[in-house]
């Protein structure tokens, strides 16, 4: 292959293939490649055929058979998982180790049509032919299952979009408006979400003027928040929206709920009218501060824009008020990453959060992409929402860097979520903002900052 190298403004190169290359005796070449991965596929089955075999018979001596044979089966996957990926599919592995979930998958699989197959195979099949079956089942179910791995890997390693950094809740605090923009100053983050109720948010724009004078590549969402905070229409006319104090109170289970709704239910309808008159009148807020914006970008607080309810009204406002890109959570599942922060993630409630965002996010795209309305290409900053460390920012940001870019033009590149924040000194509860008010005391904010600061575009830490 013939290959271009190029630099982004990180410093970080990228490869990008440009042709095809007619090697002398070219089909030899493909046939003798042929050849040696078939070669290679058949020396690590029987590698991982002894292994099973050799496992089987030193477990069979200490516990029964029916225990001792899935035990060997996973050590033999295991074998097959390292010998497939480090010999048999290096090209496209570059001799790394395939992601833990196709060993998984085959083991998963594997264990299935074993136990399964010999259940449904009619007796009236000839024994020949039902040996034949329970034998190559498995091993066409293999070659298949590692050969999308290896393709997998092949994606990984390509250089595909380049992802931003976005962050949100500016405007919250003098502790979020410091980190954030301290970072956009470093040239470390790409973007950030305005909360057009925060107490700080006029300090806020101040800044981010000046900021966005000297790098015109900056991108400021309206972070629309309809769960706490100040409410921007009069309380009087959204009454089922706020509470006393005149701060929004539905949180994202209630606004969910009422999205279920029957369309013409007195409530859902009550509701929609009010929540219209809020979104209005935060637009309104967010230009007002930043001196008219058209085209509009919006994003939610808590993602409560991909709320059904709630991503309806925008779409019926979109032309209106020249909302033209609204953020996707299509997130996918990183790889390369411990156990422990799978557990994190699991303890968090992160991995239930990203499972309602998938289905919430996946309906909203369609009937985005009908209004040609643009989305970012891919996300990262759910799973391990609140918990963007190091390790969790390093493997979203190399897990979207990996993407081809996007090939729909309503597409924008990739983008990492994160939310960096200075000590709290602030009062939030008193502000409104009582539900973000742990969240943004947490330690963590201070972490993910420095895990922003530390973060090498090219996908590496920096100390």
């Amino acid at each position: 292959m013939l290959s271009a190298r190029a630099s982004d403004r990180y410093g970080c190169d990228h490869s990008v293939q440009t042709g095809t290359v007619l090697v002398e005796g070219g089909p030899t070449m493909a046939l003798r490649s042929i050849s040696t991965r078939i070669s290679l596929y058949g020396l690590v089955g029987v590698a991982a055929a002894a292994v099973h075999a050799g496992v089987l018979l030193a477990l069979g001596v200490v516990m029964p058979l029916w225990l001792a044979n899935p035990l060997a089966f996973l050590a033999a996957s295991l074998a097959g998982y390292l010998g497939h990926a480090r010999f048999t599919f290096r090209p496209e592995t570059g001799g790394a180790r395939f992601a833990r979930r196709w060993l998984v998958l085959q083991y998963a699989v594997n264990l299935t049509i074993c136990s399964l197959l010999p259940l449904v195979l009619p007796a009236l099949v000839p024994a020949p032919v039902r040996l034949a079956m329970l034998v190559f089942t498995p091993t066409v179910l293999n070659a298949l299952i590692w050969s999308r791995a290896a393709r997998f890997s092949q994606r990984r390693r390509q250089s595909g979009s380049r992802p931003r950094l976005h962050a949100d809740d500016l405007g919250l605090s003098e502790a979020s408006n410091e980190a954030i923009l301290a970072l956009i100053e470093a040239g470390q983050l790409d973007g950030a979400s305005l909360l057009v109720q925060g107490a700080e948010v006029q300090p806020a724009v101040r800044r981010w003027k000046n900021l966005e004078a000297r790098r015109s590549d900056l991108q400021l969402c309206l972070h629309l928040c309809l769960t706490e905070g100040p409410c921007c229409a009069p309380a009087a006319s959204i009454p089922d929206l706020v509470d006393a104090n005149g701060h929004l109170m539905l949180s994202f289970g209630q606004w969910l709920l009422i999205s279920l709704l029957p369309p013409r239910h007195p409530r859902r309808r009550r509701v929609r009218r009010q929540l219209r008159a809020e979104i209005n009148a935060q637009i309104e807020r967010f230009e007002q501060l930043v001196g008219g914006v058209a085209p509009l970008a919006l994003d939610g607080h808590q993602h409560i824009h991909l709320v059904p309810l709630i991503h309806d009204t925008l779409l019926n406002l979109a032309q209106e008020k020249g909302i033209t890109w609204m953020r996707s959570t299509a997130e996918p599942l990183p790889t390369g990453l411990p156990l422990s922060s799978w557990r994190a993630a699991i303890r968090s409630a992160g991995l239930l959060k990203w499972g309602v965002l998938q289905v919430l996010t996946t309906r909203a795209a369609g009937r985005q992409r009908r209004q040609g309305i643009a989305s970012n290409d891919g996300f990262a900053g759910v799973l391990f929402t609140g918990q963007m460390g190091p390790l969790a920012l390093e493997a979203g940001w190399r897990e979207l860097s990996s993407r081809a870019p996007a090939q729909n033009p309503s597409q924008t590149p990739p983008q990492v979520l994160v939310h960096p924040g200075a000590p709290l000194e602030r009062d939030l509860q008193r502000d409104g903002f009582g539900v973000s008010a742990p969240f943004a005391g947490s330690p963590w904010r201070q972490r993910e900052w420095e895990a922003v600061r530390t973060l090498n575009r090219c996908g590496q830490s920096r100390g």
